[in-house]
């Protein structure tokens, strides 16, 4: 039958001291513990290596070597087992010196008691089996922390930030260190969530599946569903789990705009063929009245030009408004992001010296290339650039432009500290004829997110009134 005793080595050059140590362990355990021997450092190292025992007894002095010695072999070869070091005489620099280098107890030979040695063993392997688990428990959720696709932050009582993960140091664009001297309430995009959410945590104790805004260290918009509890009541600390649901968020976006883009575009053909065929009439019944009054009749004649000059322009509006809808050709060549960027820009930069407005540009460095219509890409963004212009008080506007390649897609970011727009205009902002200008048609961004759909693209906006406006085009990669 195996021996499932525990099996302890001892290192000792002295034989004596070895059946005095079996002796002591079998008066006051028999048969419990099988204990082996090494006299020499030598045989001791090499027993070592075969890692079979669960406790060590090390004598401090072997040879020309010391216990010391042993107890560095243990960490050169990355071998964990509970050490007790035996000397012939107390010293205290001894103990010390061989407490730092890893051993689990300290023992006196002369004055051992069978109790004391057995206690020191028994404590040895429980200690060292509980160490073990720790250990095991510690690597255990330290991988679930490290590699987690979610934001892991711990917080203390005062909501200063303890602990990320790489994920959230990732997601923030902040080191760990940046992270360690913040708040909370600092990864918020608005302050009034921030507080709203610090005392949700302080009253409820837990938010589970409540969604956010955090914002990277960009000032670009990170959508968050978080779940945030406290760990302990006494201490206070707090652990926030937030899962990273931008891009989910966009892409339901972008299948929101593709179905009102197809329903937009029918709704619109349906217009237009109701609209134009009366328009037809009308048109052909006042050409055919002016032909027939007498010219000297100028009032009846001034009425007739202002029924054929609306009617054209009804009928100039419908076709504006199809072109704005419909599914379009598109001549793609392979083009340079930047380069388009720059090119659109270089059309708006008289309107933005007019108006002594500064821009701030930030481009990738690296060249990427994208499929696209030029021509129409160039109306596309110039309307973007109009706007945040005409949104922007002269003299005191700030064009921000900057382009960013992740994932396999083109990130142009148009952004302005204009008046921005309210948040029950945001979803009306691409339908056709909604404006807020005097002059204006209402087709402009129509017309943009259609040549941007049509380039398989998307385009989202971010807005508050009085703090500007953000408009990003996403485009795929060649």
């Amino acid at each position: 039958m195996k021996d499932t005793r525990p099996h302890i080595l001892m290192i000792d050059d002295d034989e004596d001291d070895f059946f005095l140590v079996s002796s002591l362990l079998q008066d006051v355990a028999p048969n419990q513990y099988h204990i082996e021997w090494c006299a020499t450092y030598e045989a001791g190292i090499a027993a070592i290596e075969q890692k079979q025992h669960v406790l060590y007894l090390v004598d401090y002095r072997l040879g020309r070597h010391t216990g010391l010695d042993i107890l560095r072999h243990f960490q050169h070869i990355g071998y964990d087992a509970p050490v007790i070091m035996l000397t012939g005489k107390g010293d205290y620099a001894i103990d010390n010196e061989a407490m730092m280098a890893g051993a689990a107890d300290y023992l006196v030979k002369g004055e051992i008691g069978a109790q004391e040695l057995e206690r020191a063993i028994r404590y040895g392997i429980s200690e060292h089996k509980h160490l073990q688990t720790i250990a095991e428990n510690e690597r255990k959720y330290f991988g679930i922390f490290e590699k987690s696709h979610d934001l892991i932050i711990l917080a203390d009582c005062d909501k200063n930030i303890i602990e990320v993960n790489p994920t959230a140091q990732k997601k923030l664009q902040h080191t760990r260190e940046e992270l360690l001297r913040m708040n909370l309430k600092d990864l918020f995009m608005q302050e009034t969530e921030a507080l709203q959410f610090l005392l949700d945590i302080c009253e409820d104790n837990a938010i589970v599946q409540r969604e956010y805004a955090f914002r990277n260290q960009s000032g670009q918009k990170l959508d968050v569903l978080v779940n945030a509890n406290k760990l302990d009541e006494k201490l206070g600390t707090f652990l926030c789990v937030a899962e990273d649901i931008t891009e989910k968020k966009r892409e339901e976006q972008e299948k929101q705009h593709q179905e009102k883009f197809v329903i937009t575009g029918r709704i619109a053909r349906v217009i237009a063929h109701e609209v134009r065929n009366p328009l037809t009439n009308i048109l052909l019944a006042v050409g055919q009245f002016k032909q027939e009054i007498p010219s000297e009749q100028e009032d009846a004649q001034l009425y007739l030009d202002i029924i054929e000059r609306n009617c054209t322009r009804i009928n100039q509006l419908v076709t504006e408004m199809l072109q704005s809808t419909r599914m379009m050709e598109l001549h793609l060549h392979e083009m340079d992001a930047n380069e388009m960027v720059h090119n659109a820009l270089a059309l708006a930069e008289d309107r933005l010296q007019l108006n002594e407005m500064r821009l701030e540009e930030s481009y990738m460095e690296e060249d990427i290339n994208l499929l696209v219509d030029a021509e129409k890409m160039s109306i596309a963004l110039l309307n973007l650039f109009i706007n945040a212009i005409e949104a922007m008080t002269p003299g005191q506007g700030v064009l921000r432009v900057n382009t960013m390649h992740e994932n396999g897609k083109v990130y142009i970011r148009i952004g302005d500290n204009g008046i921005g727009i309210p948040e029950e205009n945001k979803a009306k902002l691409f339908d056709p004829f909604f404006t807020n200008k005097t002059k204006g048609t209402g087709l402009g961004l129509t017309s943009t997110q259609n040549i941007i759909l049509n380039h398989k693209g998307a385009i989202t906006v971010e807005s508050s009134p009085g703090e500007g406006t953000l408009f990003t085009i996403i485009l795929p990669v060649v």
